[in-house]
């Protein structure tokens, strides 16, 4: 199980100095890689761009949007800004991708939430194209194989959802899948699917399949109350939802050890424990906890 951490990107509280030091820590302490979350009219720092901060002041850590909501952007502009952090950070970029289920995602970027799935397929087909500098219609070189950044390259993709549409996307253009919030309940059935997909696809090897778990390693009441009022406010458009993502955040040493041996036990491969306090020093206790 390769275990990371999320940047506080969207938690109550957070800043420029605390994402800094929570990246530089996580990697002293040895976690695998550190990730993101976001919305796009959430107050929240932008997935992409604090990734690009952090892989400056790291050396070696993985990085992981999870998710950015891709059809948010346009194509070429979403090809330029990955591959460029893709190789800028020496390579440690993976792409977590998914439409999300938020019209108000879509309207701030002038996107069209209706026709998302349809645009998100279309979008992962360029982007790969674009990645390794194949012939891609881009306006002022049409048919021209260009890379969208010196050398070329392609980047990993996780792909997020949890119906067919996920699964399928997840056979033909993934190196894995990724899961919200919800638990290893919520994501069990679709680990299983995308097993079944990637070997029917004649896949080699195995996915990569990533959980999330929300956690708050702090162990006091206060702490306990604000990682609570956070989750249920960033998940309030989910209605009965919301309740279960915040009755599942782990905060005890017990459960956040126990949670790596439930997604372990249903096949999952990667694990991300999310914040919901951005205080730097639960880097180390979640460190002392499950590494």
């Amino acid at each position: 199980m390769r275990i990371g951490i999320a940047l506080p990107n969207t938690t109550t509280g957070t800043s420029a100095p605390v994402m800094r030091a929570w990246a530089k820590r996580a990697e002293e302490r040895g976690f695998a890689f550190v990730s993101t979350i976001g919305r796009v009219p959430y107050p929240s720092y932008d997935s992409l761009t604090a990734l690009a901060v952090v892989a400056g002041a790291t050396s070696h850590i993985g990085l992981t949007t999870n998710a950015v909501l891709a059809p948010t952007y346009p194509d070429a502009v979403l090809a330029k800004i990955t591959g460029t952090l893709a190789q800028l950070s020496g390579d440690r970029l993976t792409l977590g991708l998914g439409v999300g289920a938020r019209a108000s995602d879509y309207l701030p970027a002038e996107r069209d939430f209706a026709g998302r799935g349809a645009a998100f397929d279309r979008q992962l087909e360029y982007l790969h194209a674009a990645w390794r500098g194949e012939a891609v219609e881009d306006g002022d070189f049409p048919g021209e194989r260009r890379a969208v950044v010196p050398g070329g390259g392609t980047v990993p993709v996780l792909i997020g959802g949890h119906g067919a549409r996920a699964v399928r996307r997840t056979a033909r253009w993934g190196a894995g899948w990724t899961g919200a919030g919800g638990g290893p309940r919520r994501a069990e059935p679709m680990v299983g699917r995308v097993r079944e997909a990637w070997s029917a696809a004649g896949r080699a090897g195995e996915p990569r399949l990533l959980g999330l778990a929300y956690f708050c390693a702090a162990g006091d009441a206060a702490s306990a109350e604000a990682s609570d009022r956070y989750v249920r406010g960033y998940y309030a458009y989910a209605g009965e939802h919301a309740d279960t993502i915040a009755d599942g955040v782990v905060r005890t040493p017990r459960r956040i050890r126990g949670i790596v041996d439930e997604f372990a036990a249903i096949g999952v491969n990667e694990l991300t424990f999310t914040p919901t306090i951005a205080r730097p020093d639960e880097v180390d206790r979640l460190a002392d906890l499950v590494l």
